[in-house]
């Protein structure tokens, strides 16, 4: 273990781990601005972005021009029956995730889905027999962890034993709902999910990866429509309990309530508890002041430091993956943690207790 704060330092910003060509990449359904960011990940890994395709000609010149190289297909059999295509990535309509999933994984390429991979347990069931069945990988985007540079860094310092033995993970998921921007399906619960699977799903897997769990129990979950009756079946408010089978307990909160005068998106938080010290990860904003991003404060028997370390992590992530697919390892993630993860915050929605004032109108 380091001595003082001065000797904790993230590990090397990652480089690109393949040359051009060798990882040929494609999107198809562009429903949430997620897929933007999924893709600049794998580019920066070193990947080739080929195909875009989504039905809808606006969200694909939107695409474009984010990456203007890329080939516009006419279908997602164009993308599906080419060769190259290594790897696909979508952000579809949540409910329509797992069924995309599956037909690429039976095209013979790998699939990385935007969070939450899938709203069913139903759902969960058939993507497990495809990867099964097609030996192919189902990757998930959990954004919150694995492309935020607080979140890299909590799990570096975890691993160097920086807090021993990790005992609570709390998260704080608020974020903003700009209501008219957003489309009909995503107040629709057959198609977002609710609340816990949508942004739950986050929160459930920085748990398992930071407490090293294989699964969790939900002790309790709550979800709410408190202040959009116009949209009956949208949750605004969400929480849940979880013990973890290595003992730790997690508790998360996530919310549509952010403020219009706060700076950010959302006030992202996390408090990892350990046996020898504490993280608190300010993710997206250091409150009251134009600090920024990327604020993780550390305190151990040793220090008591703040670290500002954007632009100095990265995230690797996306370049494990891609090397994952290339040589069959499960190095980024494995899939059975992207599968329980969603898993346990599908049962986290599916028990929860509505605490919706006056109940749920229609």
């Amino acid at each position: 273990m380091s001595a003082d704060g001065g000797t904790y330092a993230p590990a090397p910003l990652p480089d690109p781990v393949v040359e051009p060509g060798e990882f040929t990449v494609a999107a198809i359904g562009l429903d949430h601005g997620h897929i933007h960011g999924m893709c600049e990940g794998l580019v920066g890994a070193g990947a080739t972005l080929a195909w875009v395709h989504d039905p809808d000609p606006v969200k694909v010149e939107a695409f474009r021009q984010h990456f203007p190289d890329v080939r516009v297909a006419r279908s997602a059999d164009e993308v599906l029956d080419d060769p190259a295509v290594q790897l696909v990535a979508s952000a579809a309509v949540p409910g329509d995730r797992a069924a995309l999933g599956v037909r690429v994984m039976e095209a013979g390429k790998d699939y990385f889905s935007d969070k939450a991979p899938l709203i069913t347990l139903e759902q969960l069931a058939t993507a497990r027999d495809a990867v099964a069945r097609t030996g192919r990988k189902y990757a998930v985007y959990y954004s919150e962890r694995v492309h935020v540079e607080t979140a890299v860094f909590a799990g570096q310092l975890i691993e160097q034993g920086a807090i021993g033995r990790v005992l609570q993970v709390i998260g704080l998921g608020p974020h903003r709902l700009s209501e008219p921007t957003r489309p009909s399906w995503f107040f629709e619960r057959e198609r977002y999910g609710g609340i816990l699977i949508d942004i739950g799903s986050h929160n459930v897997d920085q748990v398992l990866h930071y407490t090293g769990a294989t699964g969790a129990t939900v002790v309790n979950s709550q979800i709410a429509n408190h202040a959009h009756p116009d949209h009956p079946e949208f949750d605004d408010f969400g929480d849940a309990n979880l013990v973890t089978d290595t003992g730790a307990t997690g508790y998360f909160r996530c919310d549509w309530f952010t403020p219009d005068g706060l700076q950010t998106w959302g006030d992202g938080r996390s408090f990892i508890l350990g046996t020898e010290g504490f993280i608190e990860q300010r993710k997206y904003v250091n409150l009251a002041t134009q600090e920024g991003p990327g604020h993780l404060f550390l305190a151990n028997g040793r220090e008591e430091t703040h670290y500002n370390v954007t632009g100095t992590v990265g995230y690797p992530y996306f370049g494990q993956l891609v090397l994952d697919c290339l040589q069959r390892t499960e190095v980024a993630m494995t899939q059975e943690h992207a599968f329980t993860a969603i898993e346990i915050a599908v049962q986290a929605q599916a028990a929860a207790t509505d605490l919706t004032p006056g109940g749920r109108a229609g």
